[in-house]
């Protein structure tokens, strides 16, 4: 196959492969190479040489062997992160065209395998070459599978564009090209997997061909912090559950308003009963609203602990030190209960249970509020302290009289890191019948 001097060859004639083979021989003998070649290489073939065939009667067993993190699983299938850090469909374990009760793993490293079989055929050949180590991967918003190089040699993986200008002389700031990726692909158009030919030869192109072995194909492997599509739904779901934490020290960087309304947006698809809708959310988005609520709530706070329970000023002094989360804190927000919509019980006993039900739709509610601004990379804390002084909130805030304020949530960057979190089991809470 070839387009205006680039040419793709496949190298016919390899015979099975088995552990311990100079592969590189193999390939030199079969094949007629020129100086700029670029060999790309299916990695199964490396693996069978490198005897990465083991024995595993449970295929699923070889997979949890080599992955590291479950990116994403629906049933059986799974998108995990192997050894290499490469996110794939069962961390590249294969149980194809091998023997009963054997599995094909990937090389333990691609790129060290690129980097010795290039000296080898360099040895064998005496050309110039560069060698791509490829495997097949699905990929995200695209149905069908693709090869990509998982280990490189001799060429840089990445091409990158950033600085340079367009036809237009538009200057680029984000494009860095997956030079080995593309090679990998349009190799595997004269490969095939049907036709039993794991090489090809990609020629014309001998520009990309460079002295050094260079970084691998590992620098196309994108930093976890990087990666806006690490996890999948569930994964994700649970993630943040698992990483939600009270904040109670925050950094002075400001909140972004429309995080906090798609945090709202997640907390009113929450359960309610009799499809009612019983929460409401206050934002208080500057520091002039804040501080005049807390004060007039910290007043509340004394005048009750001075006159109905009697306290000492020292006490008083350390109980309301509590509330300096919330001062503390460049974004407040204020979940209301409304009875909107509830029955009517003339007994005591049906009408206490009635609320209960309200006041658990909006407990799942702040569940779903605080989840989200943890997705969204906020920490937040959760406090009862406007349920003690309602009417004073409600006056300060010019709130409808109906509405019962459940708390405060204080929101923002956490200062510092999480604390370890001590595993808990969910049989400890758990009473089956």
């Amino acid at each position: 196959m070839t387009a205006d001097g680039l040419r793709l060859l496949p190298v016919t004639g390899l015979p099975e492969i088995a552990a311990g083979d100079d592969l590189a021989e193999l390939i030199a003998k079969v094949g007629e190479f020129e100086d700029g070649d670029i060999l790309v290489v299916t990695s199964k073939v490396v693996s069978k040489a490198e005897g990465r065939l083991v024995h595993a009667e449970d295929r699923e067993a070889a997979i949890d062997a080599e992955t590291v993190r479950v990116v994403a699983r629906r049933g059986r299938a799974r998108i995990v992160e192997n050894r290499n850090g490469l996110v794939m469909a069962a961390a590249g374990v294969d149980a194809s065209n091998t023997a009963p009760g054997t599995v094909l793993l990937l090389p333990v490293d691609p790129d060290a395998s690129a980097r010795r079989l290039r000296a080898r055929l360099q040895e064998l050949t005496g050309r110039r070459l560069a060698v791509l180590v490829t495997d097949t991967f699905g990929r995200p918003w695209r149905n069908g599978l693709t090869d990509v190089a998982i280990g490189a040699a001799g060429l840089s993986a990445l091409e990158d564009h950033r600085g340079r200008t367009d036809s237009h002389g538009n200057q680029l700031h984000l494009t860095v090209t997956a030079t080995a990726d593309e090679l990998a692909a349009a190799a595997d158009l004269v490969k095939g997997k049907a036709t039993g030919t794991p090489v090809a030869v990609v020629r014309g192109l001998p520009h990309l061909v460079t002295a050094q072995d260079g970084d691998g194909a590992a620098t196309m492997i994108r930093p976890a912090a990087e990666d806006m599509f690490r996890l999948g739904t569930s994964e994700a779901i649970r993630e943040a559950v698992t990483l939600r934490r009270t904040v109670r020290s925050f950094t002075d960087e400001p909140v972004d308003g429309d995080a906090v309304r798609r945090a709202v947006a997640a907390a009113v698809t929450a359960p309610a009963p009799h499809h009612t809708t019983p929460w409401r959310f206050v934002l208080l988005e500057t520091a002039e609203s804040r501080t005049r609520l807390l004060d007039a709530m910290l007043g509340a706070w004394q005048r009750d602990l001075r006159e109905l329970d009697g306290w000492p000023e020292e006490r008083i002094a350390r109980r309301t030190a509590r509330g300096e989360v919330l001062r503390g804190a460049p974004y407040l927000v204020i979940p209301c209960l409304v009875m909107d919509g509830s029955h009517d019980y003339p007994d005591e006993r049906r009408a206490d249970a009635e609320r209960e039900m309200f006041t658990v739709a909006v407990g799942a509610a702040v569940q779903n509020l605080l989840v989200t601004l943890t997705g969204e990379g906020y920490g937040s804390a959760w406090v009862s302290s406007t349920m003690f002084c309602r009417e004073t909130v409600r006056e300060v805030l010019d709130l409808p009289a109906n509405w019962d304020p459940m708390g405060a949530i204080a929101v923002g960057r956490a200062a510092e890191g999480p604390k370890e979190r001590q595993a808990r089991v969910a049989d400890v809470f758990l009473t089956v019948r």
